[in-house]
Order: structure tokens, then sequence, then C-alpha cells
């Protein structure tokens, strides 16, 4: 039985040397990762034929519309492209969700899946958590959707804010007032903030007010009424804390809490963030976003070292990321846990009767 084949009609001419990279690089890559696939290219069309000719065609039918589509097609564009199709998704809806038109007008898009499910939760919901290693864009997507949120006027104000927790320093060795210490731990909001209004924009926001950066102390007595708040390391939170931060949340307002359950630094390793899916994710209006390894965006080798961790995380019986760790910080199932559900003293806990169900 003969195997099937496939041909690709490419709609122009000069959509080929997108396809095919210069000097035929990005053919030479696809012919790498998919070697189960015969790819001829005459003119153009590309023909197709061997065991894997219906990925292949897949691949090339995503490529054709990205190009058509105006998106810049560069190898980590190409190698996410191929990544994304192996795992039955479709680049073309996630590579063209325009997300922001940023400064010098940079369109501000996802670039995997898991973060388009993420940019689309925070849309739909009040309070998204945007949950994963890091690499993943959490806190730089909430950033985008909150200067989105702004210009759109749907608020009137940004804040950012995370908490001042040591990764092995202490706080008060720093220099200058609290502010200033507090600084350092803020800066990666900044940096976001930064990448989508510019310098002189950055200066405008924050000097006008609409923009506020704080530390998370700074959030209790207050109620934030039509405010985009995001919550930045809350892995970091305590329970208290974490309750806190929620009931600020105000009319009109939208919150995005982001961490990573792998890299806990708060003292005892009680993590506000954990367990909470259990405790609240039943609630209409509140979203758990699950970022992976796939979804990072950095240097390819941080997606490798996040897998790595994650396999040796999952072979250890006393892994910090267990879920079913005794001591665990993100344990749902911890009789000290911070945010267990069954948990007599956990701050959020559903049957405590100092938990945050009145």
């Amino acid at each position: 039985m003969s195997e099937p084949s496939i041909t690709i009609r490419v709609p122009g001419n000069h959509l080929m040397g997108a396809l095919l990279g210069e000097h035929d690089r990005h053919l030479r890559r696809i012919e790498d990762a998919l070697p189960d696939a015969a790819i001829t290219v005459r003119g153009n069309e590309v023909l197709l034929s061997g065991p894997g000719a219906s990925v292949a065609a897949t691949l090339f039918e995503e490529l054709v519309v990205l190009a058509e589509r105006g998106q810049r097609v560069d190898e980590r564009t190409l190698d996410r492209t191929i990544d994304m199709v192996r795992a039955d998704e479709r680049p073309s809806e996630v590579f063209t969700h325009d997300i922001l038109r940023a400064d010098k007008g940079r369109l501000i898009r996802p670039k995997s899946a898991g973060q388009k499910a993420y940019v689309e939760s925070i849309e739909r919901n009040v309070i998204t958590f945007g949950i994963g290693p890091a690499g993943t864009g959490k806190s730089w997507l909430a950033v985008a959707m909150a200067v989105r949120a702004l210009q759109a006027g749907d608020v009137e104000r940004i804040v950012l804010t995370r908490p001042a927790v040591e990764a092995g320093e202490r706080l008060g060795f720093l220099p200058g007032d609290l502010m200033a210490k507090v600084d350092p731990y803020l800066r990666p909001l900044y940096d976001a903030l930064h990448d989508m209004v510019g310098n002189d924009g950055m200066e405008r926001l924050l000097d006008r007010g609409i923009v506020e950066v704080a530390p998370l102390a700074f959030m209790r007595g207050r109620t934030l009424n039509s405010a985009f708040i995001i919550l930045d390391e809350a892995q970091n939170t305590s329970p208290e804390q974490m309750k806190m931060f929620l009931t600020r949340i105000g009319f009109g307002s939208k919150a995005v809490v982001t961490g990573d359950v792998t890299q806990v630094d708060v003292q005892g390793g009680k993590s506000g963030l954990g367990g909470l899916e259990q405790v609240l994710g039943h609630i209409d209006g509140i979203a758990f976003a699950r970022l992976s390894g796939r979804d990072v965006v950095r240097h390819r080798i941080v997606q490798d070292i996040v897998d790595a961790y994650d396999k040796a995380s999952a072979n250890s019986p006393g892994g910090a990321a267990s879920a079913n760790s005794p001591g665990g910080a993100g344990s749902a199932n911890s009789p000290g846990g911070g945010g267990s559900a069954n948990s007599p003293g956990g701050a959020a806990s559903a049957n405590s009767p100092k938990g945050s169900q009145p």
C-alpha cells in the first residue's frame, strides 16, 4: 500500500521565504524535527509524503496562516509552532491573539496555548490565579492585561504589589527607607510596565498615581475600587496575607495573583497560595490557570531546567512541590498547610472558625 502524499499550495511566492527561511534554514529545521515526513519544494508547492505527512501538512498550513497575518516566523516561533502542532494545538489561534499594542507599536501576544488560556481566564473572571514556573510570562502578561484594561477605560488605576520576603538575604541590611528597601522586590513589575508603555509613559502613570507600586503590607485596611490589581510572587504570602489581599478587591476591580509553588521563600514554608484551589475553586468569578514548562518563553534551556526539576520532584517523596508532601507549601492535604481545606488552624480553611468563610 502506497504512503499518503499531500500537496500544500502556498498562495503567493512572497510567503515562501517566510516558510523556508533564509538559505532554507527553516526547511532543514522542519526536516530534522519531522524525520517521518519527506518534504519536497517545487515553486510555491510543498509536496509531503511518508508516515509523518499529515503532521507536516498541518505545520505548513499553520505557518502559511501566520505568515499571511504578518507574524514574523523566526527560529523561536518555528520551534514553538512545531511543538504545538505535535501537541495537536493551533499556533495560528495563539500567536495572532492580540492583547495590546505596546510602546513603539509592538504587538503583545501569547506565545503558547497555556498563555492564551491564562489571558482568556483574566478576561472572563474577577480574580485569576496564574500558577506556574519561572519564565512562563505570568507577571508580564498580567501587566499587559492591566494596561489594556486601563487604556480601554475599564479601570481607573493599576496597583502592583508583591510580598517583601527575603530569598536568603536580610531586608534590614539594605540601605534607605522602607520603599527603597522593597524596591528591588518590585523591580520585575517595573520592568514589565516599562515594556508596555515605555519610559516616559511609565513615569507619567507613576507621577499621576494612576499606577501604584507598593509592598503587600501597605494593602491592609484599603478597599480598591475600579482598579486592576496584580499580586506577584504570591507563593511568598502567608495565609493571613492572602486572605487580607483577596478581601481588598472592591467594585469594578479585577485581580490577578501569580506565583510558583516550587519557589516558596516564606518562613516556615506555609504559603498562602497552597491549597487555595480546593477552597476557592468553586466560587463564580474565580479561576485558576496553570502554566507548565511548555509555556516557558525564555531560553530553551530554562524549559529543560524546569522539566528536569519537575521530574525530580515527581520522583522524590519529599519534593518541595509534591502535592502529597506532609509539609509541602503547596499541599492540599497538609495538616499544617496554611491554605489547607482540612486544616483546623488554616487561615483559608473552610472548616476553621477563623477561616475566610463567615
